[in-house]
Protein backbone atom coordinates (compact mmCIF):
# COMPACT_ATOMS: atom_id res chain seq x y z
CA UNK A 1 0.00 0.00 0.00
CA UNK A 2 1.56 3.71 -0.07
CA UNK A 3 2.79 5.09 2.67
CA UNK A 4 0.75 8.31 2.13
CA UNK A 5 -2.69 6.34 1.60
CA UNK A 6 -2.23 4.17 4.52
CA UNK A 7 -0.85 7.36 7.11
CA UNK A 8 -4.16 8.69 5.71
CA UNK A 9 -6.51 6.17 6.05
CA UNK A 10 -4.96 5.83 9.56
CA UNK A 11 -4.98 9.48 10.51
CA UNK A 12 -8.44 9.49 8.98
CA UNK A 13 -9.89 6.90 11.32
CA UNK A 14 -7.92 7.86 14.41
CA UNK A 15 -10.62 11.35 14.22
CA UNK A 16 -13.75 9.38 14.76
CA UNK A 17 -12.15 6.76 17.30
CA UNK A 18 -12.79 9.58 20.22
CA UNK A 19 -16.13 11.65 20.75
CA UNK A 20 -14.34 15.14 19.63
CA UNK A 21 -15.08 14.71 15.65
CA UNK A 22 -18.31 14.01 16.48
CA UNK A 23 -18.34 17.02 18.74
CA UNK A 24 -16.40 19.04 16.54
CA UNK A 25 -18.86 17.74 13.32
CA UNK A 26 -21.66 19.24 15.22
CA UNK A 27 -20.53 22.31 16.36
CA UNK A 28 -20.01 23.19 12.68
CA UNK A 29 -23.63 22.15 11.86
CA UNK A 30 -25.50 23.83 14.46
CA UNK A 31 -23.26 27.42 14.56
CA UNK A 32 -23.38 27.37 10.40
CA UNK A 33 -27.02 26.71 10.46
CA UNK A 34 -28.07 28.96 13.39
CA UNK A 35 -25.71 31.69 11.57
CA UNK A 36 -27.60 31.58 8.31
CA UNK A 37 -31.17 31.06 9.79
CA UNK A 38 -31.24 33.62 11.86
CA UNK A 39 -28.07 36.45 12.12
CA UNK A 40 -27.84 35.45 8.17
CA UNK A 41 -31.19 36.57 7.86
CA UNK A 42 -32.12 33.37 5.04
CA UNK A 43 -35.61 34.12 5.36
CA UNK A 44 -35.90 38.06 5.43
CA UNK A 45 -33.67 38.26 2.30
CA UNK A 46 -36.61 36.66 -0.11
CA UNK A 47 -33.99 35.62 -2.12
CA UNK A 48 -33.18 31.74 -3.02
CA UNK A 49 -29.34 31.80 -2.73
CA UNK A 50 -27.12 30.33 -0.09
CA UNK A 51 -25.16 33.42 -0.02
CA UNK A 52 -26.00 33.87 3.95
CA UNK A 53 -24.18 30.34 4.47
CA UNK A 54 -20.86 30.80 2.61
CA UNK A 55 -20.64 34.17 4.28
CA UNK A 56 -19.78 32.77 7.81
CA UNK A 57 -17.23 30.02 6.32
CA UNK A 58 -14.10 32.13 6.85
CA UNK A 59 -15.15 32.94 10.52
CA UNK A 60 -16.07 29.70 11.39
CA UNK A 61 -13.01 28.24 9.72
CA UNK A 62 -10.86 31.00 11.87
CA UNK A 63 -11.84 28.51 15.26
CA UNK A 64 -12.87 25.39 13.72
CA UNK A 65 -10.01 24.78 11.53
CA UNK A 66 -7.27 25.36 13.93
CA UNK A 67 -9.11 23.39 16.60
CA UNK A 68 -8.32 20.65 14.39
CA UNK A 69 -4.87 21.24 12.99
CA UNK A 70 -3.67 21.83 16.41
CA UNK A 71 -3.12 18.04 17.11
CA UNK A 72 -1.74 17.05 13.46
CA UNK A 73 2.17 17.58 14.96
CA UNK A 74 2.44 18.89 17.96
CA UNK A 75 0.87 15.81 19.27
CA UNK A 76 3.15 13.64 17.79
CA UNK A 77 5.99 15.58 18.91
CA UNK A 78 4.44 15.47 23.05
CA UNK A 79 4.58 11.93 23.04
CA UNK A 80 7.35 11.40 21.09
CA UNK A 81 5.39 9.23 18.37
CA UNK A 82 7.08 11.62 15.53
CA UNK A 83 9.99 9.71 15.78
CA UNK A 84 8.56 6.05 15.34
CA UNK A 85 6.62 8.05 12.49
CA UNK A 86 9.95 8.93 10.87
CA UNK A 87 11.77 5.94 10.73
CA UNK A 88 9.28 4.10 9.07
CA UNK A 89 9.69 3.40 4.87
CA UNK A 90 7.98 6.94 4.65
CA UNK A 91 9.37 9.79 3.08
CA UNK A 92 8.66 13.17 5.20
CA UNK A 93 6.26 14.40 2.43
CA UNK A 94 4.64 11.75 2.23
CA UNK A 95 3.68 11.94 6.31
CA UNK A 96 3.19 15.48 5.74
CA UNK A 97 0.91 14.78 2.87
CA UNK A 98 -1.37 11.89 4.01
CA UNK A 99 -1.72 13.65 7.84
CA UNK A 100 -2.99 16.60 5.67
CA UNK A 101 -5.30 15.00 3.76
CA UNK A 102 -6.71 13.45 6.14
CA UNK A 103 -7.37 16.25 7.93
CA UNK A 104 -8.86 18.21 4.77
CA UNK A 105 -11.04 14.76 4.74
CA UNK A 106 -12.48 15.11 7.91
CA UNK A 107 -13.38 18.62 7.36
CA UNK A 108 -14.93 17.61 3.48
CA UNK A 109 -17.33 15.48 5.36
CA UNK A 110 -18.43 17.87 8.29
CA UNK A 111 -18.80 20.61 5.23
CA UNK A 112 -21.30 18.03 2.84
CA UNK A 113 -23.14 16.97 6.02
CA UNK A 114 -24.84 21.03 5.59
CA UNK A 115 -26.60 19.61 2.53
CA UNK A 116 -29.99 19.78 4.02
CA UNK A 117 -29.46 23.33 3.80
CA UNK A 118 -29.10 23.26 -0.05
CA UNK A 119 -31.95 20.91 -0.46
CA UNK A 120 -33.84 23.06 1.70
CA UNK A 121 -32.87 26.18 -0.46
CA UNK A 122 -34.23 24.49 -3.58
CA UNK A 123 -37.60 23.44 -1.68
CA UNK A 124 -38.25 26.92 -0.97
CA UNK A 125 -37.08 28.47 -4.61
CA UNK A 126 -35.03 27.87 -7.56
CA UNK A 127 -31.47 28.94 -7.09
CA UNK A 128 -28.39 29.04 -9.28
CA UNK A 129 -26.90 25.38 -8.46
CA UNK A 130 -23.73 26.32 -10.30
CA UNK A 131 -22.86 28.83 -8.27
CA UNK A 132 -23.48 26.81 -5.02
CA UNK A 133 -21.70 24.27 -6.05
CA UNK A 134 -18.93 26.89 -6.83
CA UNK A 135 -19.29 28.20 -3.30
CA UNK A 136 -18.87 24.65 -1.74
CA UNK A 137 -15.61 24.29 -3.57
CA UNK A 138 -14.53 27.95 -3.01
CA UNK A 139 -15.11 27.12 1.03
CA UNK A 140 -13.13 23.64 0.99
CA UNK A 141 -10.35 25.13 -0.89
CA UNK A 142 -10.08 27.54 2.04
CA UNK A 143 -10.41 25.02 4.58
CA UNK A 144 -7.50 23.53 2.95
CA UNK A 145 -5.25 26.09 2.91
CA UNK A 146 -6.08 27.45 6.43
CA UNK A 147 -5.33 23.37 7.27
CA UNK A 148 -2.06 23.66 5.49
CA UNK A 149 -1.00 26.44 7.69
CA UNK A 150 -2.60 25.30 10.83
CA UNK A 151 -0.38 22.13 10.12
CA UNK A 152 2.71 24.51 9.50
CA UNK A 153 2.29 25.80 13.28
CA UNK A 154 1.56 22.68 14.90
CA UNK A 155 5.02 21.57 13.30
CA UNK A 156 6.55 24.09 15.71
CA UNK A 157 5.33 23.73 18.86
CA UNK A 158 4.58 20.80 21.54
CA UNK A 159 1.88 22.79 22.59
CA UNK A 160 -1.65 22.58 21.15
CA UNK A 161 -3.12 25.14 22.82
CA UNK A 162 -0.19 27.45 21.47
CA UNK A 163 -0.59 26.16 17.80
CA UNK A 164 -4.22 26.90 18.21
CA UNK A 165 -4.09 30.62 19.56
CA UNK A 166 -1.10 31.15 16.50
CA UNK A 167 -2.71 29.91 14.00
CA UNK A 168 -5.71 31.61 15.30
CA UNK A 169 -3.65 35.30 14.95
CA UNK A 170 -1.92 34.11 11.83
CA UNK A 171 -5.44 33.29 9.77
CA UNK A 172 -7.36 36.77 10.89
CA UNK A 173 -4.77 38.36 9.90
CA UNK A 174 -4.66 36.86 6.82
CA UNK A 175 -8.90 37.43 6.73
CA UNK A 176 -8.65 41.28 7.44
CA UNK A 177 -6.54 42.02 5.17
CA UNK A 178 -9.18 41.37 2.51
CA UNK A 179 -11.76 42.99 4.92
CA UNK A 180 -13.05 46.31 3.15
CA UNK A 181 -11.93 48.54 6.01
CA UNK A 182 -8.86 47.71 5.70
CA UNK A 183 -8.39 47.95 2.10
CA UNK A 184 -9.85 51.35 2.61
CA UNK A 185 -7.15 52.59 5.31
CA UNK A 186 -4.13 51.13 2.70
CA UNK A 187 -5.37 53.02 -0.16
CA UNK A 188 -5.63 56.20 1.91
CA UNK A 189 -2.15 56.00 2.68
CA UNK A 190 -0.64 54.07 0.30
CA UNK A 191 -0.71 53.99 -3.64
CA UNK A 192 -3.42 51.87 -4.95
CA UNK A 193 -1.01 49.10 -5.84
CA UNK A 194 -0.27 48.00 -2.52
CA UNK A 195 -3.74 48.08 -1.91
CA UNK A 196 -4.32 45.44 -4.28
CA UNK A 197 -1.19 43.40 -3.30
CA UNK A 198 -2.84 43.60 0.30
CA UNK A 199 -6.22 42.56 -1.08
CA UNK A 200 -4.29 39.78 -2.68
CA UNK A 201 -3.08 38.08 0.11
CA UNK A 202 -6.65 37.78 1.46
CA UNK A 203 -8.31 34.12 1.91
CA UNK A 204 -11.72 36.81 1.42
CA UNK A 205 -10.57 38.52 -1.45
CA UNK A 206 -10.65 35.14 -3.29
CA UNK A 207 -13.28 33.06 -1.50
CA UNK A 208 -15.84 36.05 -2.32
CA UNK A 209 -14.72 35.78 -6.22
CA UNK A 210 -15.44 31.87 -6.17
CA UNK A 211 -18.41 31.99 -4.19
CA UNK A 212 -20.00 34.21 -6.43
CA UNK A 213 -19.61 31.95 -8.98
CA UNK A 214 -16.49 32.69 -11.15
CA UNK A 215 -13.86 30.21 -10.78
CA UNK A 216 -11.05 32.47 -11.66
CA UNK A 217 -7.92 29.92 -12.57
CA UNK A 218 -5.68 32.99 -10.40
CA UNK A 219 -8.06 32.23 -7.42
CA UNK A 220 -7.57 28.34 -7.92
CA UNK A 221 -3.65 28.88 -8.39
CA UNK A 222 -3.50 31.02 -4.82
CA UNK A 223 -5.53 28.35 -2.79
CA UNK A 224 -3.15 25.64 -4.37
CA UNK A 225 -0.05 27.93 -3.77
CA UNK A 226 -1.14 28.73 -0.69
CA UNK A 227 -1.69 25.03 0.55
CA UNK A 228 1.60 24.12 -1.39
CA UNK A 229 4.14 26.44 0.46
CA UNK A 230 2.97 25.96 3.51
CA UNK A 231 2.97 22.32 3.60
CA UNK A 232 6.99 22.60 2.26
CA UNK A 233 7.63 24.97 4.95
CA UNK A 234 5.95 22.29 7.37
CA UNK A 235 7.98 19.88 6.03
CA UNK A 236 10.86 22.14 6.85
CA UNK A 237 10.29 22.23 10.41
CA UNK A 238 9.44 19.05 11.25
CA UNK A 239 13.39 18.24 9.55
CA UNK A 240 14.78 20.74 11.61
CA UNK A 241 12.93 19.68 15.05
CA UNK A 242 13.18 15.90 14.71
CA UNK A 243 15.72 15.50 16.78
CA UNK A 244 14.43 17.73 19.39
Amino acid sequence: MNPTVAIFRRELASYFATPLAYIFIVIFLVLAGSLTFYLGGFYERGQADLQPFFNFHPWLYLFLIPAVSMRLWSEERKTGSIELLLTLPVTMWQAVFGKFLAAWAFVAIALSLTFPVWITVNYLGSPDNGVIVASYLGSLLMAGAFLAIGACISSTTRNQVIAFILTVLVLFLLLLAGYPLVLDAVSAVFPRVVADAVSQLSFLTHFSAIAKGVIDLRDLLFFALTIACWLYACALVIDLKKAD
